[in-house]
């Protein structure tokens, strides 16, 4: 490898090849008889981006239409520089910098441009260069443009690496060559930014960037350019090369020793599908966008020819291809930058040998030699067990990653049946630290799915909806790397309850494992849990786990979804509930590792659907189980016992808050036991100081905030005479502002009166504790109650643009609850603002009482639950029930209707010129 020794005649890149396009042949000429007719101009070029957009259309290969649209705007910058500046030539240098300097420009890329001047510009020269930069923007060519002398192109670049990387890749267009020659030797390596400086700046600069898009390329919706894996990551390993031996093309790596040919063919592979679909954003689009949205990723799957499949949509399996794509980008470029840490750091010491296979040079970990694997084939999983005992080495050196590709074919089903293997790999999964990065790596090396091939089946496999927002891959680590955190005092202040319950777990390993196989069942048809329970018990006996524990790995990935589901569908306040659940999982043991299993994968699922309510719904379901174990299956817990429970410990907190016995007494018995199963110790203490304060006699209506519940919530009070649509416009009003309405329970009273309490938090989760914040949110509610007849009952907050992207259709269940004394209405609809408002009507127009809701958003969907009965506090009759189903039906399906995008049909948009 050669040393970066300062420019070259390569330091700047060389113009675009002429492509064989019959349109720029003639341009120039057509361009001249314009002369200044902005108007002509501007149609010419039009005309020629309809021409590059029908060619990509007609799938010409891409890289021949990037180049060529740079060459289209050289030609017009060229013919306007004549135009207005010519009789500058001799002084001035027209630039091309930044992409555009690569000779890369996708259909809406930005043309960003440089005027290289000998001396700041007087007043002829700003208005000529304001004239060219106007006329440009006459005939339809936004460019970025900057006037800079030598000295101030330095000056710029010597605290920003940003600019000295845009300079890296500037081209002459017309003008002086000299001047850019003269930049070119005052921006070498010799005088500024030294090729280590510059590489460990782009190296931090990618790690940050990576680190906003959580550090994964699997997000829902990715950034083909910017995101980890995507264009940027090609383009960082052009410029470290372009500044370290002085040649930016991908070619030279393969010249100067950083890349075998078989490398770079995969690298421009990449590269090529990465622009093909930049390309299709630009076209779908008419402007630039780089983010791969849901409604793009619909339309992009359609335009390059993918169709649905059994178990797997078209848009599945493109956004498969595209993340299997940018994990390949991500393990090119850790090799790559590896091999330019390897020439840029010296040696500081002599390699330090592990064992027979390994040793340590310059803090990397390296295989002795390049037939280490291949001789011992264990050496593979014995990698990342040496990586995670030895935590001060920083990564893996170039060489051995190579080998490591070279040698995955070697992980075959011999390979996965040896106990060594077996051995190495609980090693990792039961070592202290590491265990989380070490798998990640293995991933990204191509070890996990070989070892697992189920897991290998569903790298990069993504769902397309809202609730899972990584691909199965990405979320699976994810849930481990939660149980990781659980396992870490460090990070008990997170979920303390499950922190405990983790560190008190015998064997970890064993929530891992389940971790790792919970979801790879999916996309093969039928009931993934069921078909990962399988896979999970027969890897766990294949390890040489105990048969019990593997039967306890199969149950965690079989049941790995019903305490989520059950503490956010069911009432956790009805002890025939917990009971029933307390014999599903039978002991404590499996109720830890579950309860664990829950908050991690919830947790790992998506970041906007986590938050404090769900931390508190599970710890307390997980609670009321516990308890309800230990009494034993044989004496199962009782409703009255549950009110017990409530009245003594909350009577404890009201007393501690100054309130009597005989006032408790008074304020209890309003209410019946329902209300002490429905509300928490804390709650009931809360409601019972609020209405010992307040004048028994009062007609006035109560509304109340508790910004920070017990429930990690901000609670809503509202003591009020019953309301006409009550419900409706409360939940209108909470709507409207903006917040998330968790929890609703509505208590009647003995006296006339309904206490209703309902759990909110905003948007992104949080608690709301800005003051302001909640006397907004409690003006709107005393408007609601003061003048129910004026409050709206509509939201006219709009639906977000990803919900708009899908029809859930509105399913209906109704049952009857005969234990106790109610109707159950479990309603999947689409999500959207208004939802509960629109319930609420439908409920109060078909004279139905609200008893409580629980409100579960699922991505896209609302999955939401009521407790209902008539006015005379019965069940729903069966006519009744059916006339509420169908009215509340047409309803919600009405206002989905008017609220969805319309699907897309043909590609409309058109880049301008």
């Amino acid at each position: 490898m050669s040393a970066g020794t300062g420019p070259s005649e390569e330091t700047f890149p060389a113009a675009p090849a002429v492509t064989s396009w019959p349109r720029l042949a003639g341009l120039p000429a057509q361009l001249a008889a314009a002369g200044g007719e902005a108007t002509r101009w501007r149609e010419l070029l039009a005309a020629a981006h309809a021409d590059l957009r029908a060619r990509f259309l007609a799938e010409e290969p891409v890289e021949e239409l990037v180049r060529a649209r740079a060459v289209l705007i050289d030609t017009v910058l060229r013919a306007a520089w004549e135009l207005r500046c010519g009789a500058r030539s001799g002084s001035w240098a027209l630039v091309a910098v930044g992409g555009y300097g690569r000779g890369e420009l996708h259909p809406a890329s930005d043309i960003d441009i440089l005027l290289l001047v000998r001396e700041p510009l007087d007043d002829a020269g700003s208005a000529a260069v304001e004239g060219l930069v106007t006329f440009l923007w006459d005939i339809g060519l936004e460019v970025g443009h900057s006037v800079r002398t030598l000295a101030q192109c330095r000056e710029e670049c010597v605290g920003d690496v940003s600019v000295m990387t845009t300079l890296l890749e500037a081209r002459l267009l017309a003008g002086e060559a000299a001047l850019l020659e003269s930049m070119s030797a005052a921006l070498a390596p010799g005088h500024i930014w030294p090729v280590k400086a510059f590489f460990e700046a782009k190296v931090r600069e990618q790690s940050e960037r990576h680190l906003k898009a959580n550090d994964t390329a699997y997000n829902l919706e990715p950034n083909v350019k910017t995101g980890p894996g995507g264009l940027r990551d090609i383009q960082t390993i052009a410029w470290v090369a372009q500044r370290h031996f002085g040649a930016g093309a991908l070619e030279a790596l393969v010249t100067h020793g950083f890349l075998s040919a078989t490398e770079l063919r995969r690298l421009e592979q990449a590269r090529a599908f990465l622009w093909r679909v930049r390309c299709g954003l630009h076209v779908l689009n008419g402007r630039r966008e780089d983010r791969l949205l849901f409604d793009h990723q619909l339309r992009l799957a359609q335009l390059f020819g993918y169709e649905d499949a059994s178990y797997t949509l078209a848009v599945e399996q493109f956004m498969q291809r595209y993340y299997r794509t940018v994990m390949e980008v991500s393990l090119l470029n850790e090799l790559v930058l590896q091999l330019f840490r390897e020439a840029l750091l010296p040696e500081s010491e002599p390699p330090r040998p592990l064992n027979a296979r390994f040793q340590v040079r310059n803090g990397s970990l390296e295989a002795i030699s390049e037939e280490v694997f291949a001789r011992n084939p264990s050496a593979l999983l014995e990698l990342f067990v040496l990586l995670q005992q030895n935590p001060e080495v920083v990564g893996v050196r170039a060489a051995t990653m190579r080998a490591v590709a070279r040698n995955l074919w070697l992980i075959d089903e011999e390979f996965r049946q040896n106990p060594r293997h077996h051995r190495l790999f609980l090693e990792i999964l039961r070592a202290p630290m590491g265990v989380t990065h070490e798998l990640r790596r293995m991933n990204t090396y191509g070890v996990l799915g070989r070892y697992i091939p189920a897991f290998g089946r569903v790298v990069g496999r993504m769902q397309y909806d809202l609730f899972h927002a990584y691909t199965v891959d990405a979320h699976t680590l994810f849930v481990v790397s939660n149980l990781r955190r659980f396992a870490m005092p460090r990070y008990d202040q997170e979920l303390p309850e499950a922190s405990r319950v983790m560190q008190q777990l015998p064997r970890p390993e064993v929530a891992y494992l389940a971790a790792l196989f919970h979801d790879l069942a999916k996309g093969r048809g039928g009931d993934h849990s069921e078909l990962g329970a399988v896979d999970a018990e027969a890897f766990c006996l294949e390890q040489g786990l105990s048969g019990y524990d593997a039967r306890l790995v199969a149950w965690l990935v079989r049941n790995h979804l019903e305490l989520s589901i059950t503490a956010q569908k069911q009432d956790i306040g009805d002890s025939q509930v917990i009971n029933a659940f307390a014999r599903r999982v039978g002991d404590e043991t499996h109720l830890d590792y579950l309860y664990v299993l829950t908050c991690a994968d919830v947790r790992g699922t998506n970041p906007k659907l986590w938050n404090s309510w769900k931390a508190s719904l599970f710890r307390e379901f997980y609670q009321r189980v516990k308890r309800a174990l230990r009494r034993g299956l044989e004496s199962p817990i009782d409703p009255e016992h549950l009110v017990r429970e409530t009245q003594d410990a909350a009577r404890r907190l009201a007393l501690e808050h100054g309130v009597g016995e005989a006032e408790l007494a008074a304020v209890w018995s309003r209410f019946s036991a329902g209300y002490f199963l429905q509300h928490s110790p804390e709650e009931v203490a809360w409601h019972t100081r609020l209405l010992a304060e307040r004048d028994a006699a009062s007609d006035e209506p109560l509304v109340t905030l508790e910004p920070r519940s017990v429930r990690g919530t901000t609670a809503v009070l509202l003591f009020t005479r019953p309301r006409r649509h009550g419900f409706a416009r409360t939940t209108a009003a909470l709507d409207q502002l903006g917040l998330n309405i968790v929890d609703a329970r509505i208590t009647p009273t003995g006296d006339g009166f309904s206490l209703d309490l309902y759990h909110v938090l905003e948007d992104d989760g949080a608690a709301i504790t800005d003051s302001d914040r909640l006397r907004e949110i409690e003006r709107a509610l005393w408007r609601s109650v003061q003048s129910p007849e004026n409050a709206p009952l509509s939201v006219s907050r709009r639906a977000p643009r990803q919900a708009r992207m899908f029809n859930t259709p509105t399913h209906i269940a109704l049952s009857v609850d005969e234990r106790n004394g109610r109707s159950v209405l479990e309603l999947t609809a689409g999500d959207r603002p208004g939802l509960l408002c629109d319930v609420g009507k439908v409920l109060m127009h078909e004279h139905v009482e609200l008893h409580a809701a629980k409100i579960m958003t699922v991505g896209e969907r609302a999955e939401d639950v009521f407790y209902l009965t008539d006015f005379g506090n019965r069940p729903l009759a069966e006519d009744a029930a059916e006339r509420l189903r169908t009215h509340l039906t047409g309803a919600l399906d009405r206002q989905q209707a008017a609220l969805r995008a319309p699907a897309p049909a043909t590609l409309q948009p058109e880049v301008p010129g």
